[in-house]
């Protein structure tokens, strides 16, 4: 049986914005340790000259609590047994609380020193992003997972959108730090930053072009919510793009994307369209690819902020 589809004109599918002629630049760090982690840079960031400048920096030792960062092991060693935030959540207020997953919103302007570091260390693994100094416009989202060696969790990702954002986009920068990807924390940002932006009324996507991991990502969810609302579809009925689109606000486009990446559409002659999807090609889609008709995120574990709450979270010290 068939859900029938009434489609724009053609849209592109989004390209990614790496070629494979186009070089890739080296990272100015060669190793990094979170916390106990040891991690490979993938490019360079935006670290004070004095430390990256003109050489690649062979140990770089980041804070796995307030990402403050030094080149030498024993600050490093003495910082880690003197942060605040070993002991304490981190900064920003509780948005969503769910299962062994908690997001906190912060506000760049608020937590100036905790963006900036959260930045340059994200940047080692971004290849284009390149906001670091003037954090000041931006909202930050970290993803924190429980764990039993810390009473608050760790942070292991983020993504920042503009507080206003001239092309409408709901996310500028997203990131899952690379010793927890692959477990699908990504897709949890990724829907998050929808379920905020149809909140708050923001219609749009995430900042453009996409890189390739970028890419996958968001194709993966854009897939898997299009599969989700087409399966509650009633057989037979006319659903538009447009349709979809206003009920996951995923931009027109990207809902055409998705239906092309699925390879679930089929051209046939009906009374209203020529094309149409096939719901036995979607289910086939879902059960090949493990994609699950329950929704990525819960939207009763988010997080109502007062009117006339105090922000608790404090700015981190020079």
């Amino acid at each position: 049986m068939a859900a029938t589809m009434v489609s724009a004109s053609p849209l592109n599918i989004l390209s990614p914005n790496r070629t494979p002629n186009k070089p890739q630049m080296e990272p100015n760090v060669a190793n990094v340790v979170l916390g106990n982690l040891h991690v490979k840079p993938w490019y360079p960031s935006f670290y004070p000259e004095d430390m990256v400048s003109g050489r690649k920096t062979e140990w770089l030792y980041v804070c796995q609590w307030c990402f403050r960062y030094t080149s030498e092991i024993v600050k490093y060693s003495a910082h880690c047994k003197a942060c605040s935030l070993k002991i304490e959540p981190p900064p920003g207020e509780v948005v969503y609380d769910k299962a062994d997953y908690i997001i906190h919103e912060l506000d760049g302007a608020d937590h100036r020193l905790y963006a900036q570091n959260l930045s340059l260390f994200s940047k080692l693994f971004l290849e284009t992003k390149s906001v670091f100094f003037d954090v000041s416009t931006f909202l930050y989202y970290t993803l924190v997972l429980r764990n039993a060696s810390h009473p608050y969790g760790q942070v292991v990702g983020f993504f920042s959108k503009e507080k206003m954002s001239w092309d409408n986009n709901n996310v500028a920068c997203i990131l899952v730090f690379p010793p927890w990807q692959r477990r699908g924390l990504g897709q949890i940002l990724i829907a998050a930053s929808y379920e905020f932006g149809k909140r708050e009324g923001r219609f749009g996507g995430p900042e453009r072009p996409l890189s390739a991991l970028g890419r996958r990502g968001y194709i993966g969810f854009w897939c898997g919510e299009v599969y989700r609302f087409l399966l509650r579809a009633p057989l037979k009925r006319t659903v538009t793009v447009r349709d979809v689109s206003e009920s996951t606000y995923i931009m027109q486009e990207d809902v055409v994307a998705a239906l092309k990446e699925m390879d679930v559409l089929e051209k046939r002659k009906t009374a209203t369209g020529s094309i149409v999807v096939n719901k036995s090609k979607l289910r086939a889609w879902a059960d090949r690819h493990g994609v699950s008709r329950e929704p990525i995120v819960d939207v009763d574990a988010f997080v109502e902020a007062e009117e006339d709450e105090e922000d608790e979270g404090s700015e981190m010290e020079e």
